[in-house]
């Protein structure tokens, strides 16, 4: 996201923009790989509310959220792209605010890997997670990646 000091986050995390809604998608390809065909969007606070429960010292995906998202409305799978804006969103609108923090920095991407679109980057998040006493490893050569090291022996269970 671009001018992040210009947005208002916390206006976007209560704008349910119609959502939870589904769709039926009729596309083969994309029926084969999210595994079903009513795909489920859910509205920005919800992601902020799952986050929120993530307490001191474990992590979740960006991934188990989306399933958890799905497994509760009945949905196939939960769209991805919103839930990775709308993660953002709930990162971005904790850091503006004063209080009532959301612990943004124990969500992460895939594999365990840290999201350079929090608030302060690869950086701030890394900070956040070894000071709760997770490992950091690098991967790459030319495009680094950072990841919690054996994030799945500290993975949230929703």
């Amino acid at each position: 996201m671009a001018n992040e000091e210009k947005k208002d986050f916390n206006a976007m995390l209560q704008d349910s923009k119609d959502m939870p809604k589904f769709q039926i998608i009729t596309d083969q390809k994309s029926i084969e790989k999210y595994g079903g065909n009513k795909m489920y969007f859910a509205p920005p606070i919800d992601y902020d509310k799952v986050m929120k429960r993530v307490p001191y010292g474990k992590v979740i995906t960006i991934g188990k959220i989306r399933e958890y998202f799905a497994r509760e409305s009945g949905g196939d799978f939960t769209e991805p792209i919103t839930a990775g804006i709308f993660v953002s969103i709930a990162a971005w609108a904790s850091y503006q605010r004063a209080e009532d923090e959301t612990p943004y920095w124990r969500t992460l991407k895939a594999n365990g890997e840290l999201n350079a679109k929090y608030p302060g980057g690869i950086e701030a998040q890394k900070e956040k997670l070894e000071a709760e006493g997770h490992i950091i490893i690098q991967k790459g050569r030319k495009n680094l990646k950072y990841y919690v090291k054996d994030y799945e022996r500290v993975l949230f269970d929703l």
